[in-house]
């Protein structure tokens, strides 16, 4: 069944699942699918609610908002036996089995987290319909745990930086390398659902906005520069990048293996929480996991308490406001509302220059050298009929034959293939062994000066960009954003939403902590998101009669 169709008949049986749960009697409890939490869907299953009626839901909000309306268009590939799934978890639960705290849970994945049962294309056309050999370790933790996987959604092509132009000054290079974020050959262009003229931030704008949009209940990312923390920011969503070696990567299509990590996106700070407790542990195949060992936790749950950020001490990095009023007001709210609950506030905190100057060169250097070499590993491993290597990527990619989608992702292709160091070449190894230690110890330095528990900033210096460019892109400054700094020291990086700009648009809060501080931070974020009140859902995919999920108020197991 061809997409387009498989679409129509999900929302038509969304709708007609919803006319049999929708009316409310003296004993009905109605669940309101936007603002739910996971504790309230757990609460609502006990209470006779059922995993299919809440699938429904979520796909009758995808068939309305994500192909037609404002064709938001974060779905690569909807998962056809989902509702199947939600019945299995159903039976089980009727039967006294719960896997785990996400029974029941619909979820959309990053289309570069491996699923045996679902393509999975890292957004390139030239992987269309391959199936991976396993599933991710983190799909097995979140199958475990009883989550149904509702789709496969769309990301900036290779995870944006797996063949950029970004490190290039040249003005030329980047207008003919540039792509808009968001967008890929597999999945075309994601639009934000708070103003779809917008991009959804990259690399995980397809997770962002879906989540944003209410098209699940959780969402998992990739980050290797700010790839869960900017959409995030972006689409006005919760979103963590962990402490690297919290969870496995083994089953990620690569991009840094010296940067990247998998994390949650989710629509409240409890839903991160819970989320990341189910993702953690030791991956013998993934050896940054090994630190983890005794750090990790499973239930972050525990660290939702009111009046966590009373006597934190939170340092505020101005180096990286000025580039928008609006984001830059909602900053000076959101650190008063940090005083009010009982912050310490060292105002400023500055960057010293070389790290400044350093992050992006070190970010370039290593991210374009590993994707090239790691791609060669990942691509052996994909079925006859497919890419073998990365130079075989370039090569199809700037084949007119093959009628590739995006110019621009071709040219920048071939840029990262001129450009890649080898992984034996001396400055590469020089960025990889000093250069990112120096960045480490540098940020240390930083917390140690100033005895911080974190360090705030805005996520994103501005709000969405707009998806068609007024004007040529221009190198980046290097107090364009912060979110290199916790990818190239591995450390945990919480975004939480924290207001909305004059037009609508989402800003987002960061907390960036030391190694291993996850729960501390989410203690943080709670406390904030619960005095903000901050997120809002997206005007241009308003509620839909079958959000408000009405079921008997029987008692399960």
């Amino acid at each position: 069944m061809d997409k387009p169709r498989l679409l129509r008949c999900l929302a038509f049986a969304a709708f007609a699942v919803s006319s049999s749960v929708g009316s409310s009697d003296a004993r009905g409890a109605t669940l309101d699918l936007t603002t739910a939490s996971i504790a309230d869907v757990q609460a609502a299953f006990k209470n006779g609610l059922t995993a299919e009626a809440l699938t429904q839901a979520y796909l009758a909000r995808i068939a309305a908002y994500d192909k037609q309306g404002p064709a938001i268009n974060a779905i690569i590939t909807l998962n056809p036996r989902a509702l199947e799934d939600a019945r299995k978890r159903d039976a089980e639960r009727k039967a006294g089995k719960v896997r785990g705290p996400l029974h029941g849970i619909p979820v959309v994945l990053k289309d570069n987290i491996d699923t045996v049962d679902m393509p999975t294309t890292a957004g390139s056309q030239l992987l269309a319909g391959s199936i991976p050999p396993d599933d991710a370790v983190m799909v097995k933790k979140l199958r475990a745990a009883g989550a149904i996987i509702l789709a496969k959604v769309n990301l900036s092509e290779f995870a944006a930086s797996g063949g950029s132009v970004s490190a290039s000054r040249d003005p030329e290079e980047l207008k003919r390398g540039t792509v808009s974020a968001g967008y890929s050959t597999m999945g075309l262009q994601t639009r934000n659902p708070h103003d779809p003229t917008r991009g959804p931030a990259g690399s995980s704008g397809g997770t962002g906005a879906a989540v944003a949009a209410v098209f699940a209940q959780v969402g998992i990312g990739t980050d290797t520069g700010g790839s869960i923390r900017s959409p995030s920011a972006a689409n006005g969503i919760v979103g963590l990048r962990p402490t690297l070696g919290l969870i496995s990567r083994t089953g990620l299509v690569p991009l840094s293996s010296s940067l990247d990590t998998g994390g949650p996106m989710t629509r409240s700070v409890y839903d991160t929480a819970l989320t990341l407790g189910v993702l953690t542990g030791v991956d013998t195949a993934d050896k940054a996991t090994l630190k983890s060992k005794r750090k990790a936790e499973t239930d972050y749950l525990k660290y939702l308490k009111p009046g966590a950020l009373r006597g934190a001490r939170l340092g505020i990095a101005r180096d990286f406001t000025g580039r928008d009023a609006g984001t830059d007001k909602i900053l000076e709210e959101a650190i008063a509302i940090l005083r009010r609950l009982g912050a310490v506030i060292v105002d400023p905190v500055t960057f010293p220059d070389y790290l400044l100057q350093a992050k992006s060169p070190i970010y370039h250097l290593i991210v374009a050298a590993e994707f090239k070499a790691e791609m060669n590993v990942y691509l052996k491993t994909l079925k006859p009929g497919y890419p073998r290597s990365f130079d075989e990527i370039v090569a199809l990619a700037n084949d007119p034959r093959t009628n590739y989608r995006s110019p621009e992702k071709a040219y920048a292709l071939k840029y990262t293939q001129r450009m890649a160091l080898d992984l034996d070449d001396p400055q590469y190894l020089a960025a990889k062994n000093e250069q990112l230690a120096a960045i480490r110890a540098g940020l240390a330095a930083i917390f140690a000066k100033h005895d911080l528990d974190a360090i705030v900033y805005p996520t994103a210096s501005r709000p969405a960009a707009p998806i068609e460019r007024k004007e040529d892109p221009k190198p980046a400054s290097a107090t364009d954003s912060a979110t290199n700094f916790a990818s190239e020291a591995g450390l945990p990086d919480l975004a939480v939403p924290a207001g909305m700009t004059e037009n609508g648009l989402p800003v987002t809060l960061s907390f960036l902590g030391p190694a291993w501080s996850e729960a501390k931070l989410i203690g943080f974020g709670y406390d904030l998101e619960h005095a903000a009140q901050a997120r809002r859902l997206p005007k241009f995919t308003p509620a839909l009669p079958t959000d408000a999920l009405t079921y008997d108020a029987l008692t399960l197991p």
